[in-house]
């Protein structure tokens, strides 16, 4: 499927040394199988749309659930032919994408991917010194981006807001004013007193009378 079909042998060597090193950093985690070569031993999707990836990542449990995929890019397999091939059939998959590319790939890597719109779900680059291969994660796109979000449960089952509820009234503010009109005796207050005394001098010129 590739449109690399011959790498020089060197980088081919390089390729399947690379594809090596992941299946065993990555077998504690999860089950790698890898296609060196012109090797088919995973493939994703069945009959004629069939691919096989560099990588295929399994589940540890009993199902072997399919977890992702890996490709890897030589310098000369990071063009735009490759790009559309491979990386955008890839990235369509339901599972995580993963790529590894050459240091110095890794800005044409990215315009690829930005040009086509490949979602990449982590981005590597890799460099060789000597028989040591250093690897770098780039970018990373977040879990929440590669699926969407679930609706939240408080509105799943959310009741409809009932119509024509009154709220309830507003608490009245009181201020200074208001509070010395309301603490303020009315005139009926005030002239009860003064009944009270006018009444006192005419009780006791009866009881004189009466005597």
């Amino acid at each position: 499927m590739s449109p690399i079909l011959v790498r020089p042998v060197r980088e081919q060597l390089e390729h399947d040394r690379i594809i090596r090193l992941l299946q065993s950093r990555t077998k504690r985690r999860v089950d790698a199988v890898i296609n060196p070569g012109a090797e088919q031993n995973a493939a994703v999707g069945t009959g004629p749309k069939a691919v096989y990836p560099d990588v295929v990542l399994y589940s540890t449990e009993r199902g072997r659930k399919l977890q992702g995929v890996v490709e890897v890019e030589t310098g000369e397999s990071v063009n735009h032919l490759e790009a559309l091939a491979q990386w955008a059939h890839l990235s369509r998959l339901k599972v995580p994408f993963h790529l590894y590319v050459p240091a110095p790939a890794i800005d044409v890597a990215r315009r690829l991917a930005s040009d086509y719109q490949i979602e990449v779900a982590e981005l590597w680059i890799y460099d060789s010194i000597g028989d040591q291969v250093r690897f770098t994660l780039v970018h990373r796109l977040p879990v929440t981006a590669r699926r969407p979000a679930a609706a939240p449960a408080a509105t799943r089952g959310a009741q409809p807001r009932a119509v024509g509820r009154r709220k309830p009234p507003a608490p009245v503010r009181t201020t200074s004013k208001t509070a010395g009109k309301r603490a303020a005796p009315s005139p009926a207050r005030k002239a009860a007193p003064a009944r009270k005394r006018a009444a006192k001098p005419a009780g006791k010129g009866s009881a004189q009378k009466r005597k």
